[in-house]
């Protein structure tokens, strides 16, 4: 969970910039909701290296260098994130590390760097490694270092990641960048929620499927209503998707505060079980998200996908049944709004309730008595001993 550069500024950033974002992430109370990485994004290195040297700073942006602002950042209880390309350039155009990897991860290491974002622009051609080799070799030199260092992959998931960066990164891109143009849309959330999902087993703890950042708030949310940008929230959540976000923190309003330090819906995210959730019930636009929880809990997004917005559409009735979530049908649960923060009655077999057109209801669902293997139920994985036809998104639950 954290704070990213781009989406508000893209490359014009400083060091002033940074240091003040620290201080508004601690002051705004988003460091106690969990947002502990602060990155920098592209746009601080150099245009050129100086020969086989290191990658450094740009004097004018980071006259004290990432040293002294990595020690700022630690100060307020922060970490800090910074990023490079696996290419000859950035994605615009300042210093990569593609054949500096060892000295560059030194250097990170050195500037007290707890993150690394890694691109992949301007890799081939004239590059003849594959992008596996290329994020293979720096996931090495970072650990040659010695120092703790999140490994975040941004490949795009141009070589389906999902298959092996468990052994080389701590989060891997599964899609193009949530936004090519300068807002992302509600089309280009939905492709990032949808080229995310169905590969919730391949993510665990210390690896995690990565949608890309939340464009939640201005001025990336702003294409966005407030509807849509909690249903955004929510579905990363239970992703498991790193919980990144990029708005002006000067420019931000109180919904977009309150969605983004929603205590519950992160619990969701951070919950100490590991299982990314993923899709386990689809019928037309209306979607059921789930995953386990610790505890034996669920969480489960009722997601309304709805295009048409004629008032006559707006709201649909969405049901979860336990079944599709690994419950027993008979089990009495009780369910809460992770929004909201209220208990909704205890239910059993069912749970239905209505919800807008673009919007989420937010679930925790609880079984009142114990189930056994509660906590072996995986949202990839069907229980024939609870009467669940495995047929996968869109497969024959029993009715209510």
């Amino acid at each position: 969970m954290g704070w990213n550069t781009w989406n508000a500024f893209h490359d014009e950033i400083n060091e002033t910039l940074v240091k003040h974002a620290a201080d508004q992430l601690v002051e705004m109370g988003l460091k106690a909701a969990g947002y502990t990485y602060l990155n920098i994004d592209d746009g601080w290195a150099n245009m050129r290296r100086n020969g086989s040297q290191p990658i450094q700073a740009n004097v004018t942006r980071f006259p004290n260098g990432i040293k002294e602002v990595a020690d700022y950042v630690h100060a307020k209880g922060l970490k800090l994130g910074i990023y490079s390309d696996s290419g000859f350039q950035t994605c615009a155009k300042y210093m990569a590390s593609l054949g500096y990897e060892d000295v560059d991860a030194q250097q990170f290491a050195d500037w007290g760097v707890d993150l690394l974002k890694y691109d992949n622009c301007f890799s081939v051609p004239p590059s003849n490694q594959s992008v596996e080799s290329r994020y293979a070799t720096m996931s090495a030199a970072l650990n040659a270092t010695g120092r703790p260092i999140l490994f975040a992959m941004c490949e795009w998931g141009v070589s389906s990641p999902w298959l092996y960066a468990q052994n080389v990164a701590n989060t891997w891109r599964t899609t193009q960048d949530i936004s090519l143009a300068i807002q992302a849309t509600w089309g280009t959330v939905m492709d990032n929620l949808d080229g995310t999902t169905q590969l919730a087993r391949f993510a665990g703890p210390g690896a995690w499927n990565d949608a890309d950042m939340l464009e939640v708030g201005w001025p990336g949310g702003a294409l966005l209503s407030d509807t849509e940008q909690r249903a955004h929230f929510a579905l990363w959540a239970i992703l498991k998707s790193p919980l990144i976000f990029g708005n002006d923190l000067s420019n931000m309003t109180r919904q977009t505060l309150n969605i983004l330090k929603s205590p519950e819906v992160i619990a969701i995210n951070q919950d100490p079980l590991g299982v990314a959730g993923d899709l386990v019930w689809k019928q037309g636009p209306q979607e059921i998200y789930a995953a386990p929880l610790e505890g034996g809990s669920r969480a489960v997004v009722m997601f309304n996908r709805h295009q048409q917005l004629d008032p006559n559409f707006n709201v649909q009735n969405l049901t979860v049944y336990w079944a599709s979530i690994g419950i027993p049908v008979n089990t009495t649960c009780i369910v809460r709004d992770l929004y909201d923060r209220q208990d909704l009655g205890n239910f059993t077999v069912a749970f239905t309730a209505p919800v807008l057109a673009h919007g989420a209801g937010v679930l925790k669902i609880t079984p009142l008595e114990s189930i056994d293997n509660a906590d072996l139920w995986r949202p990839w994985n069907c229980d024939d001993s609870i009467g669940l036809t495995c047929s996968g998104p869109g497969g024959n639950y029993p009715s209510a």
